[in-house]
C-alpha cells in the first residue's frame, strides 16, 4: 500500500512492489469537506467513474466523500488527477496498492446521511476535534508503552481476523454502538493515553472526537489507519497480529510483514484460520471464518440449521 499526496506535495510518493508490475490498483480515501448538493454530486460522479471504467463503492455525505475503487493504472492515474483538479479535493490523499484484477465487480456511488453511521444528535465534526494524528513509527512505539489503552475502531468481526497486539475487542457489531460500549466500559480510563486505529483513518476521525467530548484527556489515533502501518518501510506492520478485513472481493490482506501469526479460528472446529466465507443460504448469509475442511464438511452453511432451511426451500 502506497500513499499519493497531491502533486507539488513533498511527501508526494507512489512505489509499486519490486517486481510485482501489476495491471491494476485499488484506490483507498476519504475527506471531511462539505459538499453541498450531494445528489447532484454523486450523480455527476457516478458518470465520471462509469465513463473511466472504475469499479467500487463510494459514499457521498454532506460532510465529505469516502471510497475504495479499483481499475487499471490508467483508469486509476485519470481518478487521482480528476480528484485534484477539484476545488474540494486538491489535498486529497490516496492509499493505493497493486493488484491483479479489480477488488469490486460494479461502481455505486451512494448519496448518504453520514460517512460513518454514528447517529449522534450532536455530531462529531472531525474538521472541530478529533484525536491527534500519529504517525505509524509514532503509533507503534506508543503501542510498547506501558500504560496505553488501544481501541480497536472497527466492528467486532475485523478485530477477529487481525487486530493490534493487545488491542480491546469492541464488543459491536456496526459504528453506531461505539458510543454506547464507550460509555458502559470505558469511564474508567479518561486519564490514560487512548490509542485508536481503524482500516484507514475515517472511523477514528470521529471515534476519537467523541472521546474527547466525553472527557478523555489524551487521544491519539493512527494516521492511515492499519493499510497505511502494513507498508511503512520502518515498522514493516509489526505488533499486528492476523490480517486486515477489507470490504471489497479480497476479504482480507496481509500487514504484518516480519512476523505474520494467523489469530482467528475457524467458526466450526476451532482450528486457526483467518479466511471468511458466506453462508450458502441466501437468508442468512452469515459470514464467518471457516477452514477449508469445514467448508467442505458443511456445504458452506453456518449451521446445520441453514443448510435443512436452504435444502427443504430448494425442494419444496
Amino acid at each position: 500500500m502506497s500513499t499519493i499526496y497531491p502533486s507539488g506535495d513533498s511527501r508526494f510518493v507512489y512505489t509499486p512492489v519490486e517486481g510485482e508490475n501489476k495491471p491494476f490498483r485499488v484506490l483507498l480515501y476519504y475527506k471531511y469537506v462539505t459538499i453541498s448538493d450531494v445528489a447532484e454530486f454523486a450523480a455527476e460522479h457516478l458518470a465520471f467513474c462509469k465513463e473511466v471504467g472504475l469499479k467500487g463503492r463510494i459514499l457521498v455525505a454532506h460532510e465529505g466523500i469516502n471510497g475504495t475503487v479499483s481499475g487499471t493504472v490508467e483508469q486509476t492515474n485519470q481518478y487521482i488527477a480528476y480528484m485534484h483538479n477539484h476545488p474540494l479535493f486538491r489535498d486529497l490523499v490516496f492509499k493505493i496498492d497493486d493488484a491483479e484484477e479489480h477488488a469490486f465487480q460494479k461502481i455505486f456511488v451512494r448519496p448518504r446521511k453520514e460517512l460513518v453511521t454514528f447517529r449522534l444528535e450532536d455530531d462529531v465534526n472531525p474538521n472541530e476535534i478529533t484525536g491527534t494524528h500519529l504517525k505509524p513509527k509514532q503509533f507503534y512505539e506508543m503501542l510498547q508503552q506501558e500504560d496505553v489503552i488501544v481501541i480497536d475502531g472497527r466492528n467486532d468481526y475485523e478485530y477477529d481476523i487481525g487486530h493490534f497486539r493487545n488491542a480491546i475487542r469492541p464488543e459491536v457489531e456496526s459504528f453506531r454502538e461505539f458510543p454506547e460500549w464507550i460509555r458502559e466500559n470505558m469511564q474508567g480510563f479518561k486519564d490514560r493515553p487512548i490509542l485508536t486505529y481503524c482500516t484507514g483513518g475515517i472511523r477514528c476521525e470521529k471515534l476519537s472526537g467523541f472521546l474527547m467530548k466525553e472527557g478523555f484527556q489524551n487521544v491519539y489515533q493512527l494516521d492511515g489507519g492499519i493499510v497505511t502501518y502494513g507498508k511503512d518501510p520502518e515498522v514493516q506492520g509489526q505488533l499486528f497480529d492476523g490480517r486486515m478485513y477489507v470490504f471489497d472481493e479480497r476479504i482480507s490482506v496481509p500487514v504484518n510483514q516480519v512476523e505474520p501469526v494467523v489469530v482467528g479460528t475457524c467458526y466450526h472446529c476451532g482450528a486457526p484460520e483467518d479466511r471468511y466465507i458466506n453462508c450458502a443460504n441466501d437468508f442468512c448469509h452469515k459470514q464467518h471464518i471457516c477452514c477449508t475442511s469445514c467448508e467442505v464438511k458443511y456445504n458452506l452453511f453456518c449451521s446445520t440449521q441453514c443448510e435443512e432451511f436452504w435444502l427443504n426451500r430448494s425442494e419444496g
